[in-house]
């Protein structure tokens, strides 16, 4: 990993700091981000922006002045930032509008934990095998001996509480439950937390959750699990994108469950996919169509309609099990 010395560096050397995120922001992108606004901000006395690409889901309204976050449309498309930073972006095109801000910045630094990303920053802070980039920066903080606050160990526990599904996944290592410790000494609540991203969601969410589970399609021995929710699905329950969040892991549950997928439709020739795995390497199934992730939590978008990229994902997947 780079020098901790040259992030701080870079932080001190900038007038102008831009944080960014990835386009359809989760836990991990707005926690970790957030919570380098308030360390920078608390540490530096700079006003980072932090850049956001589309609407804060619903169940991360409560992340300490999440609200001050900018969406990438309300910034001057011609503003060159000294630093731009990237928090949780496995590859540039995943900051979508927002890329001009980094492309364009003086200086990047690239925070992220995705084996697929290529180290496209200026100064690189990339962990595969950490549970989030949030772990990453929570380290990076932590070898600065500056203050970490309340609100910044809020967010980061958000971030690392997320991407590990509230400690259940198979990235939940003995380091990630010592780091949340510390997190929740610092002035995290850990129960409040939880409350607010798994135990406070809407109808809406709950509803389509329920009826994407009924109608998943089951084949291979029950091996391979996958549902599917188009536009018209989404228009009927009234739902937002983010209320379509933990469907592929409860389908993963199910015992008999090699391989779970969710395929969403975009648009009439777009799909986006979400994959979860036991043993299978999704990334070798994901790659295959422009995308990437984790061995067992992947994702790509196919420019192709809905049902043309089922089959085709299916016929792909059913190629890696057998």
């Amino acid at each position: 990993m780079e020098s901790v010395n040259s992030f701080v560096d870079k932080i001190e050397k900038a007038n102008s700091i831009a944080i960014l995120t990835h386009i359809n922001p989760d836990g991990d992108t707005l926690g970790g981000a957030a919570a380098l606004k308030h360390f920078i901000e608390n540490n530096f006395n700079k006003k980072p922006i932090l850049v956001v690409n589309s609407a804060i889901p619903e169940m991360y309204e409560f992340l300490p002045k999440i609200s001050e976050a900018v969406h990438n449309t309300k910034v001057d498309k011609d503003t060159v930032f000294d630093l731009a930073i990237a928090v949780d972006v496995a590859a540039k095109d995943r900051m979508g509008y927002a890329l001009k801000f980094f492309e364009n910045a003086k200086s990047t630094i690239n925070i992220d934990h995705h084996i697929t990303n290529d180290n496209y920053g200026n100064l690189n802070f990339v962990e595969p095998n950490a549970s989030s980039a949030s772990e990453v920066l929570y380290k990076i903080m932590k070898q600065t001996n500056l203050t970490i606050s309340k609100d910044a160990a809020t967010c980061l526990y958000v971030g690392v509480c997320t991407d590990t599904g509230n400690f259940k996944f198979d990235n939940t290592s003995s380091d990630v439950l010592i780091i949340a410790g510390e997190l929740a000494q610092i002035g995290a609540n850990p129960s409040e937390i939880s409350t607010f991203v798994y135990g406070s969601k809407p109808k809406e969410m709950v509803m389509l959750a329920a009826y994407t589970v009924n109608n998943a399609v089951f084949s291979d021995d029950g091996k391979i699990v996958y549902s599917v929710v188009s536009q018209k699905v989404m228009q009927n329950f009234k739902a937002k994108h983010e209320h379509t969040e933990g469907i592929v892991e409860m389908l993963k549950e199910i015992k008999t469950v090699e391989i779970a997928i969710l395929f969403k439709e975009i648009n009439a020739e777009q799909t986006k996919v979400s994959m979860r795995t036991k043993n299978i390497d999704s990334t070798k199934i994901a790659e295959t169509f422009g995308g990437g992730g984790h061995k067992f939590a992947s994702g790509c978008t196919i420019n192709r309609p809905l049902k043309i990229a089922v089959e085709k994902l299916i016929g792909r997947v059913e190629e890696c099990i057998r």
